[in-house]
């Protein structure tokens, strides 16, 4: 089972430790790391792009974020996304080769297998230039099906128009395209 700490909405750790079902559950402010691995071709910017597995229990099937996951208790922000990209992509890289983008505050309520889900996370915002294929990266099939580049005014075009489903947020896509400019 996995367990996340309570944060503050700053994201700081509150103290209190909750399962991953309870923070969602009962809509506990939580960690998120993202991680929006970014390249330019042609002159234009690239965004990766990963395809959520069909046995997801949330959003399965759904184009999402490069690499991005739960933060652990006790885990700091750039010790999760460097773990994630490691798990996710089979990517080993240094801390310091994440650029910190910001923070925002994700609020997200929905049903799952009849359930209630209360999403509450703070998620920080980390950009990683890297030039590789599509089918250089190791993927961990029970999180993820596929990888693709995107180009990133079309990813947020796309999201928009709800036409790469609802994982991504055009909002998000857009602090990206700021930041890379």
């Amino acid at each position: 089972m996995e367990y996340l700490d309570v944060v503050d909405t700053y994201g700081n750790p509150t103290g209190r430790i909750v399962s991953r079902d309870e923070a969602h559950r009962h809509a506990f402010l939580h960690r998120t790391a993202h991680v929006w691995i970014i390249r330019r071709r042609a002159g234009r910017m690239q965004v990766l792009l990963q395809k959520r597995s069909h046995h997801k229990d949330s959003y399965p099937d759904q184009w999402d974020i490069s690499s991005a996951g739960h933060i652990p208790a006790g885990e700091s922000w750039g010790e999760s996304a460097i773990r994630e990209l490691r798990e996710e992509l089979g990517i080993s890289i240094p801390e310091n080769r994440l650029t910190d983008i910001g923070c925002r505050r994700i609020d997200r309520d929905d049903i799952f297998h009849g359930e209630p889900f209360c999403d509450r996370q703070i998620s920080k915002i980390f950009l990683l230039p890297l030039d590789l294929e599509e089918d250089s990266f190791v993927l961990q099939k029970e999180e993820l099906s596929e990888v693709r580049w995107y180009d990133l005014d079309s990813a947020i075009d796309d999201t928009r128009k709800g036409r790469l489903g609802t994982c991504l947020d055009a909002g998000e896509l857009e602090t990206v395209r700021e930041a890379v400019r």
